[in-house]
């Protein structure tokens, strides 16, 4: 299996064990985006809370070359701890939602 053809299936797996993640308190479905052509793959949130209508970007990633770059991470405790326990080298995920000066500062791949 090659390095993107795996990069695929961890995403999509950490992505989909999110999806099935329920709001107790909401009417609040999470759904799944995945482009494998482009290589972005997005978990969103759709519906009604209370009195006001949600829809937003819980994740964004994308496989850009041999890296995968965070652009959003909505969760708790991180989708790059994650990907790491999942077996993607920390010097191949970019935490794109941070500028490239703050990226030199954290242990992953500034690009």
């Amino acid at each position: 299996m090659d390095t993107i053809s795996k990069y695929q299936q961890i995403i999509e797996k950490i992505i989909g064990d999110y999806a099935q993640l329920r709001y107790s308190y909401s009417e609040v479905e999470r759904k799944t985006v995945f482009d494998r052509e482009q290589n972005h793959y997005l978990l969103m949130i759709l519906g009604v809370e209370g009195h006001k209508m949600v829809h937003g970007c819980i994740l964004h990633l994308e496989i850009k070359g041999d890296k995968i770059w965070i652009h959003r991470d909505g969760t708790e405790d991180g989708i790059a701890n994650e990907l790491v326990a999942a077996g993607v080298p920390q010097d191949k995920i970019v935490l794109g939602f941070y500028t490239p000066e703050k990226r030199k500062i954290t242990d992953f791949a500034v690009c």
